[in-house]
């Protein structure tokens, strides 16, 4: 903060905003975003037996005109090199009952790469990328713009194809743990 700054603060009577409100630690970032429900997908990149993936809430629908989606992906992700390499990846949004799914590709029993696309049938697209056959849906997408943040990169990706089972419940992640939304009825 500039001198100019702190004395038009002082004239005024008040205080720097730095000493008016502290910064926020990432212990408390991280606990305030767990309120924050996110759809679970599992965002999968690579071809053959070089193919990875990882279990992500940061997928949002960016525009209809044309079909583009983004997806923040932190690069100590096993599965971030094959996203960038291949300039192609799969967002597969998973229905309630696909939890397992979710926890194999975030590694939490300690599948790594190829190893977590076992137990479930995967299809290719128009992209080649791997797409869980029966996602809730699923969005093959080329790769338009890598943006850089932080320990994060955000992947802006043109929709080239869709494919669905739909029928059934989304799984959702909240406060850590695993739930569904039920469809009235």
């Amino acid at each position: 903060m500039s001198l100019d700054t702190l004395l038009a603060l002082a004239a005024a009577g008040l205080e720097p905003w730095e000493e008016r409100h502290p910064p926020v630690t990432n212990d408390a970032f991280r606990g305030a975003m767990r309120h924050l429900a996110g759809a679970v997908s599992i965002v999968t990149a690579g071809l053959g037996a070089e193919r990875n993936g990882l279990t992500a809430t940061s997928v949002v629908s960016l525009s209809a005109d044309p079909p583009t989606v983004l997806v923040c992906v932190n690069r100590s992700a096993s599965a971030w090199p094959l996203l960038v390499r291949h300039a192609h990846f799969g967002i597969n949004v998973l229905a309630a009952s696909q939890h397992p799914i979710a926890d194999r590709f975030a590694g939490r029993n300690g599948e790594k790469g190829e190893a977590r696309f076992a137990g479930a049938r995967w299809i290719q697209l128009a992209s080649g990328a791997p797409i869980l056959a029966d996602a809730l849906v699923a969005f093959d997408c080329e790769l338009e713009e890598r943006i850089q943040r932080h320990s994060h990169d955000i992947l802006i990706g043109r929709v080239r194809a869709l494919h669905g089972a739909g029928g059934t419940d989304p799984l959702l992640y909240w406060r850590g743990t695993y739930g569904a939304i039920r469809r009235p009825g």
